[in-house]
């Protein structure tokens, strides 16, 4: 009897490895992983490199076409389907700027603005008491909102928050520097460089600030303990 007691334990805990496993490896695909890190940089990459070759309306039809590529790649390979055209959307809306202006360095000019509003709005949330970083993840993984019971737990949101805020903010600062000094190439840099890099430091920020508010949580019964 103890040894199928036995058996059967393992064959349970082999299960519960196997669904992290699982787990685990659908939310490194839905982060784009390696290969969505490299994605997101090409196109800025491709940019910079045709705009020096070759002139700015050769980058923008470069970059787009670089973009439409990857988008029908990822695509065959059955990826989600927001990714897939959210960057081929972003890269035409760039694109699309840089040719009405006629200067390359518009390219960025979204791009700068919207880390500025990033910045804006992590900071604003911490003060409304609603840190963005505890929002979004306890909604992404289910969880609501009985976090915001154990003050603690709202301060390790709130220090994620400004985390991913004070990127935003380092990004706009930046890239604002290099767009008014006309530098398009060291702003395709910037843009790589302090982009996924960048977010996966704060995601870890985070992932901590996950771990330690689940681990109040459940020792005051708040969330239960097979919550993860």
């Amino acid at each position: 009897m103890n040894t199928t007691i036995t058996e059967e334990s393992a064959t349970d805990m082999q299960a519960n490895r196997t669904t992290g496993h699982r787990q685990k490896k659908s939310a490194l695909e839905q982060a784009g992983g390696t290969k969505g890190m490299v994605y997101s940089a090409m196109p800025a990459l491709t940019f910079v490199v045709a705009n020096n070759a070759r002139g700015l309306k050769f980058a923008i039809i470069a970059s787009v076409a670089l973009a439409l590529g990857i988008t029908v790649e990822r695509l065959a390979r059955k990826e989600s389907l927001a990714p897939a055209f959210g960057g081929l959307f972003g890269v035409a809306i760039a694109a699309g700027v840089a040719w009405w202006t006629g200067s390359a360095k518009d390219y960025f000019v979204i791009g700068i603005w919207a880390s500025l509003a990033g910045a804006i709005a992590f900071t604003a949330s911490v003060f409304a008491r609603w840190p963005l970083a505890g929002l979004i993840w306890n909604s992404a993984t289910g969880k609501g909102h009985v976090w915001r019971a154990d003050k603690y737990s709202r301060l390790y949101y709130d220090i994620a928050t400004l985390v991913l805020a004070a990127i935003f903010a380092a990004r706009f600062a930046v890239q604002q520097y290099l767009y008014q000094a006309d530098e398009v190439g060291s702003l395709g840099v910037a843009k790589i460089l302090m982009g996924y890099p960048l977010l996966g430091i704060g995601l870890l920020v985070v992932a901590w600030a996950a771990r330690a508010s689940d681990k109040r949580l459940k020792t005051a019964g708040l969330l239960p303990a097979g919550r993860r």
